[in-house]
């Protein structure tokens, strides 16, 4: 007998700033662009998209279309994304 299951969503499991920093610090710290991006679209959904996008001064489906994984965000997107998520970038040694 097959025991159902249910595929994993990471943004289920976000609920706080604390939590989103700790998730894409590890994904920072990987180093791969596709990557990132893809966290920061969990990360949007999380927190909701609409109200990132909003935050971000973007549409929802300009938003879904940048962080999708054929989506290559431009680094101002980025940094939009994250400033309306309420957290900055550090560059550290």
């Amino acid at each position: 007998m097959a025991i159902p299951t249910r595929r994993f969503d990471t943004a289920e499991h976000l609920e706080t700033r604390e939590e989103i920093a700790a998730y894409l610090e590890a994904v920072f710290a990987e180093n791969d662009p596709a990557l990132i991006s893809h966290a920061l679209g969990v990360v949007a959904r999380a927190k909701g998209m609409t109200e990132v996008a909003r935050e971000a001064g973007l549409t929802r489906a300009s938003l879904y279309k940048a962080l999708s994984d054929d989506g290559n965000p431009a680094f101002s997107t980025v940094l939009s994304v994250i400033q309306a998520l309420g957290l900055s970038l550090k560059v550290a040694r």
